[in-house]
């Protein structure tokens, strides 16, 4: 019989608790909470494919001659995948 790749996938998950507010000030607002909501609707996978299309689009516009195009679309890559990771994170822990 085949060992398992992770040694842990059978214990029990343990769940996620919200740290607590302490301070009104720190709490988010309603405005906070229905954008996360939202936003968690997104696949996290359609932004790793847009950061890739920028990618090859900087690429081209690179190899075309395009110099500036080439460095502004290249920028999209590091927010696009930042903005993935934010939905990633949001729907493994949940809005707060």
């Amino acid at each position: 019989m085949r060992d398992e790749v992770n040694p842990m996938h059978s214990t029990k998950e343990i769940p996620y608790q919200a740290a607590p507010v302490f301070r009104e000030e720190h709490g988010e607002g309603r405005l906070t909470r229905m954008v996360e909501q939202q936003v968690a609707k997104l696949p996290s996978g359609a932004f790793l494919v847009a950061s890739m299309g920028s990618l090859a689009a900087s690429l081209a516009l690179e190899v075309t001659g395009q110099r500036r195009p080439s460095r502004f679309v290249g920028l999209w890559v590091g927010p696009l995948l930042s903005m993935g990771i934010y939905i990633k994170l949001l729907k493994l822990l949940g809005a707060r």
